[in-house]
């Protein structure tokens, strides 16, 4: 679960970027500042940039050109200005038309091309602002990521935000929000990458691939001082305090996940015991299968008014005083039994299960239950055949994502927990943030 990524995600994917490609009315090949285009762009742009309240002491200017009005589309004439805004800050190029507002697109984004394989529009060619991106270093720092800037480009710009992708040094790369017009005095974002690798939306990272970025993980192991040799690796999210999860299965059949704060290991967790840590392992489950006290949870989940004939059972980590099993049944099928210490326990099927935080892993999951929570609200005929956690809401209630078998849009269902209880459901197609297959094919 991506509790903090979730809520930017589901933003962005309303978020109507505007990216540079605005600039294009503009000249096509920037022109070298000659002495005539600098008198008139420091005569000019120091006002323009005042009044738009850009953040910006111009240092040195250059007026790059004019367009006419267009009478026919209602646009206005524009002019055109590129400023550097001193050493060690982000220079601007300016869309300014006459009579109206002026737009502001940092360095970054006018050095973006729009294009694969064509030139910028309208780039930065002030001294100035030869290399933009060396303003991102202190930014990095105060959004609280650890990333010595390689390269950068623009993604786009909303009314309110700009957005940048940053590759690192280190191996990773992030996407930055910060203001628009940019303004590093003002609040920032550093997101990983690996965030948006598997999302949809118009947010992507294209500088590094998700598998360079990934490799990071080849280090954790030794960092955290545990035995193991990596033969698979995934991001598993970004938590709340803003670290990052990473997962590493082991040669030997062993797992761990680890959390990264500041670029280092800050805490690792053996798969035995990441249960509770953003779902846990999925590339290897620890846990062992016993059968010697079958009868004992078979007694144990009869008690608590399950049907379950327990063939074999794992343990999960306890929580609390209470014991928690996996329990396969005669049909095949899992469960899960929460037993205390004393008094009456609980067993949940596996799709209620994973709301409190338990994954099954050795038998099959019944999805009855599933479809008959979404029965409740819903009376089209779809047979949930397939679930996942997709995050929480703000007011604590668990959201989850199902697949119908006939491949049509699922929908996200609403839990309350202790005890699980389903209290809304919203298809797929309004609800946003499906991710299951079916679903995405269905958007």
């Amino acid at each position: 679960m991506r509790p903090k990524v979730l809520r930017l995600a589901a933003a962005l994917l309303i978020a109507a970027l505007a990216p540079a490609a605005v600039l294009s009315a503009a000249p096509k090949e920037a022109p070298k500042v000659s002495e005539a285009q600098r008198k008139q762009g420091m005569a000019e742009a120091p006002a323009i940039v005042q009044a738009a309240g850009i953040p910006c002491q111009v240092s040195d200017a250059r007026f790059v050109g004019k367009t006419a009005e267009d009478k026919k589309t209602k646009k206005p004439a524009m002019s055109y200005y590129e400023v550097a805004c001193g050493a060690g800050n982000m220079g601007f190029v300016l869309q300014a038309a006459q009579g109206g507002p002026t737009t502001a697109f940092s360095c970054l984004e006018a050095d973006t091309p729009q294009e694969a394989g064509k030139p910028p529009a309208l780039p930065c060619i002030l001294p100035g602002n030869a290399d933009p991106k060396a303003t991102l270093a202190p930014l990095m720092a105060k959004a609280g990521a650890a990333c010595t800037p390689t390269e950068a480009r623009g993604i786009g710009q909303t009314k309110t935000q700009s957005f940048y992708e940053v590759a690192c040094q280190q191996g990773t790369g992030f996407v930055v929000i910060a203001s628009a017009p940019f303004d590093p005095a003002k609040g920032v974002q550093a997101q990983n990458c690996l965030n948006f690798d598997q999302t949809q939306g118009n947010i992507k990272c294209t500088l590094t691939t998700e598998q360079q970025r990934l490799a990071i993980v080849d280090q954790m192991p030794a960092e955290a001082k545990v035995n193991c040799a990596i033969k698979g690796k995934r991001f598993v999210g970004t938590a709340r305090d803003g670290g990052d999860f990473y997962e590493a299965a082991c040669q030997d059949g062993k797992g761990y996940i680890f959390k990264v704060a500041n670029g280092t290991v800050a805490q690792s967790w053996d798969c035995a015991h990441a249960q509770g840590i953003l779902g846990g392992c999925q590339l290897t489950d620890a846990r062992q299968a016993e059968t010697q006290e079958a009868a004992t949870y078979t007694k144990l989940a009869h008690e608590a008014g399950s049907s379950c004939n327990v063939t074999k059972y794992a343990d999960f980590p306890a929580r609390g005083q209470d014991e928690v099993v996996e329990m396969v049944c005669t049909d095949g099928d899992s469960a899960i039994g929460i037993f205390p210490a004393t008094g009456k326990g609980r067993v949940l099927d596996c799709g209620h299960a994973l709301v409190e935080g338990y994954k099954c892993s050795m038998g099959k999951i019944d999805y009855a239950p599933i479809t008959a929570d979404l029965r409740k609200f819903n009376d089209k005929s779809c047979q949930v055949s397939e679930i996942r956690i997709a995050g929480k809401t703000a007011k604590g209630t668990v959201l989850m994502e199902v697949a119908c078998a006939d491949k049509l849009p699922g929908y996200m269902i609403e839990y309350q927990e202790h005890p699980v209880t389903a209290i809304a459901a919203t298809g797929c197609r309004f609800a946003g943030n499906c991710e299951l297959p079916s679903n995405k094919a269905t958007k």
